[in-house]
């Protein structure tokens, strides 16, 4: 079994503490980043939306950058919206402009009801490059 090493980002907000959480897991040559929110070092929440997904993307970068990845290891991506029909449009300018060039990773978005006081989450799956992770079982190295 891999073992499971947590990854938390250089200027790590108050949100891991203080809801007992890792910022990702590095398990073998997947890495699973937590939901990422566009919180302040203060844990608090960005208040202009916009904004808000757009430092959500940042702290996502940040705990990439921890892990010695970025977005193009970036296999499978989770978004969940307070208010998708309003939200959308602006996800999807800011995803454009984070997310890069094909091939994209997959991607899920789901409506909730309640984010602890944010709009906008996004968790990630990413594949560790080979010097990182160990290896790419599937190329047999």
């Amino acid at each position: 079994m891999p073992r499971r090493d947590a990854i938390y980002p250089a200027n790590r907000h108050t949100l891991y503490d203080v809801h007992h959480y890792s910022a990702a897991i590095r398990s073998g040559d997947l890495l699973f980043v937590s939901g990422q929110v566009g919180s302040r070092e203060d844990g608090s929440p960005e208040p202009v939306f916009e904004d808000q997904v757009r430092l959500a993307f940042a702290n996502l970068r940040a705990v990439l950058a921890a892990a010695g990845c970025g977005f193009d290891d970036v296999v499978d991506v989770t978004t969940f919206h307070t208010d998708p029909q309003a939200q959308i449009e602006t996800v999807l300018s800011v995803r454009a402009e984070e997310i890069g060039d094909p091939p994209y990773p997959n991607w899920t978005a789901v409506g909730v009801n309640w984010l602890a006081g944010f709009d906008f989450e996004i968790k990630v799956i990413a594949r560790l490059p080979a010097a990182i992770g160990g290896g790419d079982p599937l190329a047999g190295t």
